[in-house]
């Protein structure tokens, strides 16, 4: 199939998440990080695993769709989790470590690609990768549940149900989400718009082998490792948005090397630039996202505006594929360009919403939480004398 029709499963898969950080999230909110994020972690697993025996694409397809709602509740919840247990200090450096799972997940994958694609095929991608089941025993016997949350949960009425939760939030707090959800937006096409097409761009335009597409994708995703643990750690002594808006320049500037390939090894040193500042900026987004949270829907509002901006970003894949096979060069489709323009477009959206934006680096949410929880007293102790 062609590789525009192949990117509609991503599409499918990215435009679910939110509906998974949702449900995920409220059930986070209310009854904890931990057991939620466990039974999340197994349903993306299992479904992961189903993907490599799917018999037709349409089964494929839906698959992909259940698994776009178990991913999307990960994020929110992983993050809250580990974020709500780090003081202030330390925040910015372990948000870009926490980011830079995706990155090193990309390198496994590439790794597991050269190793399996020739001789088991796709399907062993897709088995291998159901192994994050195991994590949940790790979880189960050594991960703590989040102090800030069991601080908050006193501040919940028992009554309170999914619909009356999302309507709160909607209600109290509906312009900080809008802006968000813009801001993710625009990273959600920055970082998808700059790697989702990129090995298939090396592959069609660039004539790239699989050894070479392999090596070029983790050179790339080392930059994105060590770019976001270092302007995450920057960030906690340049502020937030600095550090963003300083990095989606960096990147923007050399975009060229990819839109204009010259040779190999300089498309391999622009993708290890570009990746190392895309991800250099995305460092700072699990601090800055719960940063920015309400405490008592710190499961719910992260992951929940990350997802809906991703939601608004899901077919850029699918458009660069488009674009690319519209507008040829040299009889090839023109995966470069397309790739270039439409990042370079998201760069800009994520520096504005990025400079209008607040910042709170500074907050402690296990004292944020103890505040919560002393208003929510003094309102149920006022009710209780009228």
């Amino acid at each position: 199939m062609k590789p525009s029709d192949i990117a509609a499963s991503i599409t499918v898969t990215l435009f679910l998440r939110p509906v998974g950080a949702l449900i995920f999230g409220v059930l986070a909110d209310k009854y904890g990080r931990k057991y939620p994020l466990m039974a999340d972690i197994i349903l993306y697993s299992v479904v992961e695993l189903a993907s490599g025996f799917a018999p037709n694409f349409q089964v494929f397809i839906a698959l992909r769709a259940i698994f776009g709602i178990a991913m999307g509740g990960e994020w929110g919840l992983g993050a809250a989790l580990a974020m709500e247990a780090l003081p202030p200090e330390t925040r910015g450096l372990f948000s870009g470590i926490l980011q830079q799972g995706y990155p090193t997940g990309y390198i496994i994958a590439a790794i597991f690609y050269y190793a399996v694609i020739m001789n088991l095929g796709w399907r062993a991608m897709f088995w291998i990768g159901s192994f994050p089941a195991l994590v949940v025993v790790f979880m189960r016997f050594f991960v703590p549940e989040s102090k800030a949350w069991e601080q908050t949960r006193e501040t919940r009425s028992a009554d309170h149900n999914m619909f009356q939760e999302v309507k709160k939030i909607f209600k109290d707090y509906w312009l900080r989400i809008i802006h968000t959800i813009l801001l993710m937006a625009g990273f959600g096409f920055t970082s998808h718009g700059t790697q989702d097409l990129f090995p298939t761009f090396l592959k069609t335009q660039l004539s790239f082998s699989p050894e070479e597409i392999t090596v070029t994708t983790i050179i790339a995703n080392i930059g994105s490792i060590i770019g976001g643990t270092t302007c995450g750690y920057l960030s906690q002594y340049l502020g937030r948005r600095k550090m963003v808006v300083a990095s989606m320049i960096l990147a923007g500037a050399f975009l060229p090397l990819i839109a204009i390939p010259i040779n190999k090894p300089l498309v391999t040193f622009g993708s290890f630039v570009v990746y190392f500042f895309v991800q250099g900026a995305f460092g700072v987004v699990p601090a800055h996202l719960n940063e920015l949270s309400p405490p008592a829907y710190r499961g719910t509002f992260p992951g929940l505006t990350y997802q809906l901006g991703t939601l608004i970003s899901s077919s850029s894949a699918q458009i660069e594929a488009l674009l690319g096979e519209a507008f040829p060069k040299n009889g090839l489709p023109n995966y470069g360009l397309t790739i270039a323009i439409l990042s370079a477009c998201a760069m800009v959206v994520v520096i504005v919403f990025m400079s209008t934006g607040g910042e709170m680096k500074h907050v402690n949410f296990i004292d944020e939480s103890e505040i919560s929880l002393e208003e929510s007293s003094e309102v149920v102790e006022t009710k209780n004398v009228q």
